[in-house]
C-alpha cells in the first residue's frame, strides 16, 4: 500500500521534575501554545491540553510517521528548553504515561483534560496517575512509578 492511513489518538501525561510546582498559572497558556506549536511543526494534531503547576495532559493525534516515544521526546525537550530560555529554571521528570484513545471517547477525554484544575482540588497527581494505569491495565512496580 503506497499511502499511510491512520488515526492514532493518544492521551499523554508527564510531570515536572520531582513534581515541583514550576508551571505558574499565568505561564500555563503560554506553555500550551508552545507545546501546540511543537505539535504542528512535527505534524501532530493537538486536540486538548490541561496543565497544572506540576504536570501536563495532552490529547494528540500522531502522524503515521512519528513514533510515540519520539513525539514525547520532542515535546518535552523543546518545551523544557523554551521554558529555560524564559528564565524559569525548568525540567520535566523522566518518563511519561501514554494511553490510546478511541474516536468514540475523544469528547470524554477532552473534557477530562480541560477540567484538570477542578479535578486536582480533590485528587493528587499521584492518585490520578495510578488510577489511569489501573484503568488501562498497565502494571508497574510502585517503587518506579513516580521516580
Amino acid at each position: 500500500m503506497a499511502h499511510k492511513f491512520s488515526r492514532n489518538y493518544v492521551h499523554v501525561i508527564f510531570s515536572t521534575k520531582d513534581r515541583r510546582k514550576s508551571i505558574a498559572k499565568e505561564w500555563q497558556p503560554r506553555l500550551w501554545a508552545y507545546l501546540g506549536g511543537i505539535c504542528k511543526h512535527h505534524d501532530m494534531v493537538p486536540l486538548a491540553a490541561g496543565e497544572t503547576e506540576n504536570h501536563v495532559h495532552l490529547l494528540l493525534c500522531l502522524p503515521p510517521t512519528l513514533a510515540l516515544a519520539k513525539a514525547v521526546l520532542l515535546l518535552k525537550a523543546n518545551s523544557s528548553k523554551w521554558m529555560n530560555e524564559q528564565g524559569k529554571g525548568f525540567a520535566w521528570q523522566i518518563g511519561y504515561g501514554a494511553f490510546s484513545v478511541s474516536s468514540s471517547n475523544l469528547d470524554q477525554v477532552t473534557r477530562y483534560i480541560q477540567n484538570q484544575e477542578a479535578h486536582h482540588r480533590k485528587t493528587s497527581f499521584e492518585e490520578e496517575f495510578r488510577a489511569l494505569l489501573r484503568k488501562h491495565g498497565v502494571e508497574c512496580d510502585p517503587k518506579y512509578l513516580l521516580g
